[in-house]
């Protein structure tokens, strides 16, 4: 079912180059931007897919390949939520959030057996984990950052109430920061209903069968709760301890 539908042929090549066609038709008229910017991004797309195709083909094959493959995209995801966050320099603290999260849940997995040992599992379901957990961490940290210099004021006033900065900080950051679980939250709480996400309809496409499909997103969205809800914990409260901070000439304190 899934080489049908997505036969790396003629077809498929032809049919790709006839949406990018229409789409930046459609940024022309609707002016939206430059016309090539969709051109630009499917071309890139399509070259850095070819090339990971190629080193996943490789260490998928070994288990120490498989953990140095994610060892790469942790090392891509704390720099990118680092550089979300604009937290400069302070922001390879944000590492030890990705970590936390990751670090639970993926042994968890492992060590049910519910997830085996073996490159052509590890890879991907660690990768949709930290991904995620990326995305949680850097909104967690931006918003948190944010509410800071945006309420300092209200830091000040927890400060003189007698508060510790710890405390005077989190009263800002919590409620922002919190936010950063939403996203998870509405996913998992409209699956089937609103979107079929991409691991249900990986394996549905793999192996045909639905149910087996609606167990390996169910167990997807309960590690990602679990992953985005220890990431966000770690970096609110890097941010209420000043550990990940905005550069001083971008801060109020």
């Amino acid at each position: 079912m899934s080489a049908a539908l997505a036969d790396p042929g003629l077809a498929l090549i032809l049919l790709c180059v006839v949406m990018v066609t229409l789409t930046a038709v459609v940024y022309r008229l609707g002016g939206l931007g430059k016309p090539l910017t969709a051109p630009w991004a499917a071309a890139r797309g399509a070259l850095q897919l070819a090339a990971v195709s190629l080193v996943l083909a490789a260490a998928l094959a070994h288990l120490w390949s498989s953990f140095a493959v994610l060892a790469v995209m942790f090392g891509a995801a704390a720099v990118t939520a680092g550089r979300r966050a604009r937290a400069g320099r302070s922001a390879v603290w944000l590492a030890s959030a990705l970590a936390s999260g990751v670090g639970v849940v993926l042994p968890l997995m492992l060590v049910s057996g519910v997830v085996p040992m073996t490159g052509v599992a590890l890879v991907p379901i660690g990768g949709i984990v930290l991904g995620n957990a990326m995305t949680a961490t850097a909104l967690a940290a931006k918003r948190g950052l944010d509410a800071i210099d945006q309420r300092w004021g209200e830091v000040e006033a927890g400060l003189s109430l007698g508060l510790t900065v710890r405390d005077a900080r989190m009263e800002v950051v919590g409620p922002a920061a919190s936010d950063a679980l939403l996203p998870g939250l509405d996913q998992t709480r409209t699956v089937g209903l609103v979107t079929l996400p991409g691991a249900f309809v990986g394996v549905l496409l793999a192996t045909g069968s639905a149910v087996q499909a609606g167990a390996v997103q169910i167990l997807v969205l309960v590690g990602l709760l679990l992953a985005q809800t220890c990431a966000v914990t770690v970096a609110i409260e890097l941010v209420a301890r000043g550990v990940v901070h905005r550069p001083r000439t971008q801060s109020v304190y």
